[in-house]
């Protein structure tokens, strides 16, 4: 890298001028069930109800706003899974400026969609956000449109930076600023905006473990390429940390957190259940780890990546553009991680009457049969029995081990399935 990267205070102060009017100032919401959970007081910064349904907005329309009139005048293309297009696409039409976007071709239906509505022209590319970054590129040098990129340039992480202004103003006594973290545009312009305005807050980044380039990117000294396995959190799914983003996050010594796919769902769940608030899962990962690092504790877990955070806690909840189907999958894992369905394995007698009495006693104890099947087929069966597979649902996991105690005592042998999502 050339040298520090200038994202100022100034500088954000002049991109919220600019977003005056454009984008939300969005609410800050306490919740008691959240902060109970984590052991701090929590506070959920509500980007999720921003125009377009995320931050992105912010940083697109910034970069868009200070393009020269010639620029203007070429268009913009841009590439991304979901958030960055819509966000492109809504400045676009503020803007009057002609925009393409390109998406994977696997890119959620719904925000296909709201991108086009917005007006933009979609084209799908590729099967990840890397295909259709490469195919943006040479489309802008081929046509000389401007690309606009989802993070790495200083004025998309100075639009971002306007979060922080708002945070600042909204909960004065901050102490930590949690926020998700995929190529690093949110968290860098949070963490430039507070190194200026409010030095003593301590800004965190939380990165899904199946996608996390931050970590071995910041042990090397430069930005790294990890791989990026399948992640409910795509929002977040980035292989590469942007130069910009990097070099802020490096200087102001950010923490990097990731969690599992289990704790996102499981999050994304306590966010709809005790908030009321609906997140696609990127937008969970704060919360992910505010819990985790809780549960950590409760297990007197020595890491310092357990190291509890000092309240008030500001969560921001990037974002809301969540796929209705992926919002089914995920919910149900999120259930199944909370304990809320079992499912288990249970040897019976093959005579008339057996399989009502387990039923009976799965029902005596409350528990809902969400699917059943029978297998008479396993080589390991004597001749007469049958092994039959249920999902219950349950009311926790004290209800799990309930309903497994009582069989076993009625003189079932069974067989338990953890953390499986119902069919």
């Amino acid at each position: 890298m050339s040298g520090p990267v200038h994202v100022t205070l100034d500088g954000v102060r002049d991109a919220a001028r600019l977003l005056d009017g454009v984008a939300t100032v969005t609410p800050v919401q306490t919740s008691r069930a959240i902060s109970e959970a984590a052991g701090v007081r929590v506070l959920l910064k509500c980007e999720n109800l921003q125009r377009a349904g995320s931050f992105k907005v912010r940083g697109a329309y910034v970069r868009m706003a200070r393009l020269t009139a010639d620029e203007k005048a070429r268009g913009v293309v841009a590439a991304s899974a979901g958030n960055h297009a819509q966000g492109v696409a809504f400045a676009a039409g503020l803007l009057g400026i002609r925009a393409v976007v390109y998406m994977p071709v696997d890119a959620a239906l719904p925000k296909v969609a709201a991108t086009r509505q917005y007006g933009a022209e979609v084209r799908l590319v590729g099967e990840d956000v890397d295909a259709t970054l490469a195919a943006a590129r040479a489309e802008a040098e081929r046509t000389g449109a401007v690309l606009i990129h989802p993070f790495d340039h200083p004025d998309v992480v100075a639009g971002q930076g306007t979060i922080a202004l708002e945070i600042l103003e909204q909960v004065p006594d901050v102490r930590t600023v949690v926020a998700p973290l995929g190529g690093g545009g949110l968290v860098a312009g949070i963490a430039a905006t507070l190194a200026e305005a409010a030095p003593h807050v301590r800004v965190v980044g939380v990165q899904a473990a199946r996608a996390a380039a931050y970590p071995a990117s910041l042990a090397a000294g430069e930005p790294t390429t990890s791989r990026v396995a399948t992640t409910m959190a795509d929002g977040i799914a980035v292989g590469t940390p942007g130069v910009v983003p990097f070099e802020i996050l490096a200087r102001h010594g950010v923490e990097v957190r990731t969690v599992t796919e289990e704790e996102i769902s499981r999050s994304l769940l306590m966010v709809a259940e005790r908030a009321k608030l609906l997140v696609e899962p990127a937008g969970a990962a704060g919360v992910a780890a505010l819990l985790a690092a809780s549960r950590a504790l409760d297990v007197a877990d020595p890491s310092a990546a357990a190291a509890p955070l000092e309240g008030p806690v500001v969560v921001v909840l990037s974002g809301g553009n969540v796929d209705p189907l992926v919002l089914l999958r995920v919910v149900r894992h999120g259930l199944a991680a909370a304990g809320r369905y079992i499912q288990l394995q249970v040897l019976l007698d093959d005579r008339p009457g057996a399989l009502a009495g387990l039923l009976e006693v799965v029902s005596a104890l409350r528990g809902n049969v969400m699917h059943i099947d029978h297998d008479r087929t396993d080589v390991g069966l004597a001749i007469g029995e049958a092994w039959v597979r249920m999902q219950v649902e349950t009311k926790g996991p004290e209800h799990c081990d309930e309903l497994v105690s009582r069989l076993r005592a009625e003189g079932y042998r069974v067989e338990r399935a953890e953390r499986t999502s119902p069919a």
